[in-house]
Protein backbone atom coordinates (compact mmCIF):
# COMPACT_ATOMS: atom_id res chain seq x y z
CA UNK A 1 0.00 0.00 0.00
CA UNK A 2 3.07 2.70 0.48
CA UNK A 3 3.87 2.21 -2.93
CA UNK A 4 0.57 2.98 -4.07
CA UNK A 5 0.77 6.19 -1.87
CA UNK A 6 3.92 6.99 -3.01
CA UNK A 7 3.16 7.25 -6.82
CA UNK A 8 -0.44 8.86 -5.41
CA UNK A 9 2.26 11.65 -3.91
CA UNK A 10 4.01 11.66 -6.92
CA UNK A 11 1.10 12.11 -9.49
CA UNK A 12 -0.64 14.92 -7.32
CA UNK A 13 2.48 17.20 -6.69
CA UNK A 14 3.43 16.79 -10.45
CA UNK A 15 -0.44 17.54 -11.73
CA UNK A 16 -1.43 20.11 -9.21
CA UNK A 17 1.26 22.47 -9.15
CA UNK A 18 1.46 25.49 -11.99
CA UNK A 19 2.60 24.57 -15.13
CA UNK A 20 1.44 24.93 -18.89
CA UNK A 21 -1.27 22.61 -19.17
CA UNK A 22 -2.71 24.12 -15.20
CA UNK A 23 -2.62 27.66 -16.70
CA UNK A 24 -4.22 27.59 -19.91
CA UNK A 25 -7.04 25.02 -17.57
CA UNK A 26 -7.25 28.10 -15.57
CA UNK A 27 -7.79 30.57 -18.52
CA UNK A 28 -10.07 28.18 -19.96
CA UNK A 29 -12.52 27.59 -16.93
CA UNK A 30 -12.66 32.38 -16.97
CA UNK A 31 -13.50 32.55 -20.56
CA UNK A 32 -15.56 29.83 -21.06
CA UNK A 33 -16.73 28.37 -17.94
CA UNK A 34 -16.01 25.28 -16.24
CA UNK A 35 -18.21 22.76 -17.96
CA UNK A 36 -16.85 24.16 -21.65
CA UNK A 37 -13.29 23.54 -20.09
CA UNK A 38 -13.44 19.80 -19.27
CA UNK A 39 -12.69 19.10 -22.92
CA UNK A 40 -9.64 20.39 -22.21
CA UNK A 41 -9.22 18.42 -18.92
CA UNK A 42 -10.08 15.48 -20.37
CA UNK A 43 -7.47 15.75 -23.86
CA UNK A 44 -5.24 17.05 -21.09
CA UNK A 45 -5.44 13.76 -19.14
CA UNK A 46 -5.35 11.28 -21.83
CA UNK A 47 -2.28 12.59 -23.68
CA UNK A 48 -0.96 12.61 -20.21
CA UNK A 49 -1.79 9.15 -19.50
CA UNK A 50 -0.35 8.14 -22.91
CA UNK A 51 2.69 9.65 -22.65
CA UNK A 52 3.35 8.34 -19.54
CA UNK A 53 2.47 4.87 -20.73
CA UNK A 54 4.25 5.29 -23.47
CA UNK A 55 7.48 5.98 -21.57
CA UNK A 56 6.83 3.12 -19.72
CA UNK A 57 6.73 1.01 -22.55
CA UNK A 58 10.02 2.02 -23.69
CA UNK A 59 10.13 4.95 -25.16
CA UNK A 60 12.26 6.71 -22.53
CA UNK A 61 15.33 4.23 -23.99
CA UNK A 62 14.97 5.60 -27.32
CA UNK A 63 15.64 9.04 -25.69
CA UNK A 64 18.49 7.60 -23.83
CA UNK A 65 19.78 6.47 -27.00
CA UNK A 66 19.28 10.08 -28.95
CA UNK A 67 19.65 12.66 -26.15
CA UNK A 68 18.93 15.40 -28.78
CA UNK A 69 15.64 13.82 -29.47
CA UNK A 70 15.01 15.10 -25.71
CA UNK A 71 16.71 18.39 -26.44
CA UNK A 72 13.95 18.89 -29.26
CA UNK A 73 10.98 17.85 -27.88
CA UNK A 74 12.32 20.44 -24.87
CA UNK A 75 12.87 23.60 -27.48
CA UNK A 76 9.68 22.56 -29.41
CA UNK A 77 7.66 22.84 -26.55
CA UNK A 78 9.31 25.87 -25.27
CA UNK A 79 8.42 27.48 -28.60
CA UNK A 80 5.14 26.34 -28.39
CA UNK A 81 4.56 27.77 -24.81
CA UNK A 82 5.76 31.04 -26.29
CA UNK A 83 4.28 31.20 -29.22
CA UNK A 84 0.71 30.34 -26.80
CA UNK A 85 2.08 33.48 -24.36
CA UNK A 86 2.31 35.89 -27.14
CA UNK A 87 -1.55 35.05 -28.31
CA UNK A 88 -2.50 35.88 -24.82
CA UNK A 89 -0.80 38.92 -24.69
CA UNK A 90 -1.88 40.67 -27.94
CA UNK A 91 -5.65 39.60 -27.34
CA UNK A 92 -7.72 42.95 -27.11
CA UNK A 93 -9.84 41.33 -24.41
CA UNK A 94 -13.35 41.64 -26.53
CA UNK A 95 -15.46 38.88 -25.58
CA UNK A 96 -17.97 38.00 -27.84
CA UNK A 97 -17.25 40.30 -30.92
CA UNK A 98 -15.63 39.67 -33.74
CA UNK A 99 -14.36 36.67 -34.33
CA UNK A 100 -15.58 34.13 -31.17
CA UNK A 101 -12.39 32.16 -29.49
CA UNK A 102 -12.60 28.44 -29.45
CA UNK A 103 -12.60 26.51 -26.47
CA UNK A 104 -9.82 24.49 -26.30
CA UNK A 105 -10.60 21.16 -27.68
CA UNK A 106 -9.97 17.65 -26.47
CA UNK A 107 -6.76 17.31 -29.27
CA UNK A 108 -5.45 20.47 -28.08
CA UNK A 109 -5.20 19.73 -24.16
CA UNK A 110 -3.86 16.23 -25.47
CA UNK A 111 -1.18 17.92 -28.21
CA UNK A 112 -0.49 20.44 -25.26
CA UNK A 113 0.72 17.76 -23.12
CA UNK A 114 2.79 16.16 -26.14
CA UNK A 115 4.51 20.26 -26.24
CA UNK A 116 4.95 20.56 -22.61
CA UNK A 117 8.34 20.02 -21.54
CA UNK A 118 6.95 19.44 -17.85
CA UNK A 119 4.65 16.30 -18.96
CA UNK A 120 7.98 14.60 -20.17
CA UNK A 121 10.20 15.25 -17.23
CA UNK A 122 7.28 13.95 -15.03
CA UNK A 123 6.87 10.92 -17.21
CA UNK A 124 10.25 10.15 -17.69
CA UNK A 125 11.36 10.34 -13.58
CA UNK A 126 7.86 8.89 -12.36
CA UNK A 127 8.93 5.80 -14.52
CA UNK A 128 12.51 5.97 -12.91
CA UNK A 129 11.26 5.56 -9.69
CA UNK A 130 8.00 3.69 -9.40
CA UNK A 131 8.58 0.89 -12.76
CA UNK A 132 11.88 1.17 -13.24
CA UNK A 133 11.96 -2.71 -13.74
CA UNK A 134 9.44 -2.51 -16.21
CA UNK A 135 6.98 -4.60 -14.44
CA UNK A 136 3.77 -4.45 -16.81
CA UNK A 137 0.90 -4.69 -13.98
CA UNK A 138 2.51 -1.85 -12.09
CA UNK A 139 2.93 0.56 -14.87
CA UNK A 140 -0.86 0.08 -15.63
CA UNK A 141 -1.80 0.55 -12.13
CA UNK A 142 0.23 3.20 -12.04
CA UNK A 143 -1.46 4.90 -14.68
CA UNK A 144 -4.64 4.53 -13.67
CA UNK A 145 -3.78 6.41 -10.00
CA UNK A 146 -2.21 8.93 -12.51
CA UNK A 147 -5.16 9.18 -14.58
CA UNK A 148 -7.53 9.88 -12.03
CA UNK A 149 -5.12 12.56 -9.72
CA UNK A 150 -4.34 14.36 -13.28
CA UNK A 151 -7.99 14.82 -14.41
CA UNK A 152 -8.83 15.66 -10.81
CA UNK A 153 -5.65 18.33 -10.42
CA UNK A 154 -6.49 20.07 -14.24
CA UNK A 155 -10.31 19.84 -13.19
CA UNK A 156 -9.19 21.73 -10.06
CA UNK A 157 -7.60 24.76 -11.79
CA UNK A 158 -10.24 24.80 -14.70
CA UNK A 159 -13.10 25.35 -11.75
CA UNK A 160 -10.74 27.98 -10.55
CA UNK A 161 -10.61 30.17 -13.60
CA UNK A 162 -14.63 29.79 -13.71
CA UNK A 163 -14.62 30.63 -10.08
CA UNK A 164 -12.90 34.04 -11.58
CA UNK A 165 -15.69 34.27 -14.20
CA UNK A 166 -17.25 37.23 -12.93
CA UNK A 167 -14.45 39.20 -12.66
CA UNK A 168 -13.76 39.33 -16.25
CA UNK A 169 -17.11 41.51 -17.57
CA UNK A 170 -15.08 43.81 -18.92
CA UNK A 171 -12.68 43.98 -22.03
CA UNK A 172 -9.62 45.55 -19.91
CA UNK A 173 -10.09 42.79 -17.11
CA UNK A 174 -10.00 40.22 -19.87
CA UNK A 175 -7.23 41.71 -21.14
CA UNK A 176 -5.42 42.10 -18.31
CA UNK A 177 -5.78 38.47 -16.85
CA UNK A 178 -4.65 37.48 -20.43
CA UNK A 179 -1.22 39.35 -20.26
CA UNK A 180 -0.99 37.87 -16.61
CA UNK A 181 -1.96 34.34 -18.00
CA UNK A 182 0.96 35.34 -20.80
CA UNK A 183 3.36 36.02 -18.07
CA UNK A 184 3.13 32.93 -16.22
CA UNK A 185 3.18 31.24 -19.39
CA UNK A 186 6.36 32.56 -20.32
CA UNK A 187 7.91 32.21 -16.99
CA UNK A 188 6.65 28.70 -17.15
CA UNK A 189 8.41 27.86 -20.39
CA UNK A 190 11.96 29.68 -18.89
CA UNK A 191 11.50 27.73 -15.59
CA UNK A 192 11.89 24.14 -18.20
CA UNK A 193 14.51 25.90 -20.20
CA UNK A 194 16.83 25.92 -16.58
CA UNK A 195 15.77 23.12 -15.24
CA UNK A 196 16.11 20.49 -18.66
CA UNK A 197 19.37 22.60 -19.79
Amino acid sequence: MTLYLSMAAFALASSITPGPVNIVALSSGAQFGFNASLRHVTGATLGFTLLLVLIGLGLHELLALWPGLTQAILWAGVGFLLYMAYQLAADDGQLGQGERQKEPSYWYGAWLQWLNPKAWLASMASMGAFVGDGEMQLLWQFAAIYFVICYVSVACWAYAGAMLRGLLQSARNVQRFNRFMALLLAASACYLVVEGV
